[in-house]
């Protein structure tokens, strides 16, 4: 079946001439013909008596006319839509990253890729470390943007993806300040247990930490009161005073330096790690070639 079939008969049925119908639809007269016949063959009935005179329409074609006018119709307005769809794709970029790094790095991003955007549109999806790799590798996703560090693993194949930096951040233990400023609670100050709240062991900045206290002499020092699978939802606990959480220094360096929130340890209770925007080496969309050039060679 083929939509110009249908839009040919259509016109056959109306101009009732085999002639007329051709000129109108642009062929010749014999290949016209051969249409005609393909969609009966389709249809596996004649849709026109044969003989002299006007043409006119078997029962069968009677019946079907309004069918293949309106399939027509369909058929064209779905590919009308179907076009608006591959264009709104074409000026969509998507992006799959870590909730944190949404609200931090990727937003300094943004702020910079906001002139090559145009009217193009940054679709970000929020995941786990290991579900934002799937969906760069399965093509759901044109670019992640993942933590790097030697405890993480980032099974993505050299072979068949690129990388550049985008940043550098650190975790650290950080408390809710005094009216002095200094932390609430401090790691090393005593012998007193220090409430911790922790990381859900699924993410990735949880990896981390374990990493870190697993062998760490302050680790003995921590009560584990919560633990949370959202960062925002720790910082929200440490903000009102809970306890300690290790937090990236992009989201909490504006309210240290407000006095708001303090480090609660030394610099050997700081994980530093590096932020990696990933692609396919594949050509991508030419929205998306524009974004990677403008961060590749910044």
């Amino acid at each position: 079946m083929q939509l110009k079939w249908l839009e040919d008969f259509a016109v056959l049925a109306q101009e009732r001439s085999f002639t007329r119908a051709a000129e109108i639809r642009h062929v010749t007269h014999p290949a016209f013909g051969r249409r005609i016949r393909a969609l009966e063959a389709w249809a596996g009935t004649p849709l026109i008596e044969r003989g002299g005179g006007p043409v006119r329409l078997t029962a069968a074609g009677q019946a079907f006319v309004d069918t293949a006018e309106q399939m027509a119709r369909n058929l064209a307005q779905s590919h009308d839509e179907l076009m608006a769809i591959a264009g709104r794709q074409a000026r969509t970029v998507t992006l799959a990253t870590g909730r944190t790094l949404a609200r931090t790095v990727v937003a300094d991003w943004l702020v910079r890729l906001r002139p090559h955007l145009a009217d193009g549109e940054l679709r970000i999806l929020t995941r786990a470390l290991a579900d934002a790799v799937q969906d760069l590798q399965q093509g759901v996703a044109d670019f992640a943007i993942l933590y790097h560090h030697l405890s993480l693993t980032v099974p993505l194949d050299g072979r068949q993806f690129l990388h550049v930096a985008l940043a550098t951040d650190r975790l650290l233990p950080i408390a809710l300040a005094d009216a002095h400023g200094a932390p609430r609670y401090r790691l090393g100050a005593g012998s007193t247990a220090v409430p911790y709240i922790a990381f859900g062991r699924t993410l990735a900045l949880g990896r981390l930490v374990e990493d870190l206290l697993a062998h760490h002499p302050q680790a003995s020092s921590l009560q584990r009161l919560v633990e949370c699978d959202s960062p925002d939802a720790n910082y929200e606990y440490v903000r009102k005073g809970l306890g300690v959480s290790w937090l990236p220094w992009s989201m909490v360096h504006g309210d240290c330096k407000s006095g708001l929130l303090a480090p609660a340890g030394d610099k050997s209770l700081e994980v530093k790690f590096d932020v990696r925007l990933y692609r396919p080496k594949r050509r991508l969309s030419t929205l998306a070639e524009v974004l990677w050039s403008t961060i590749a060679r910044r």
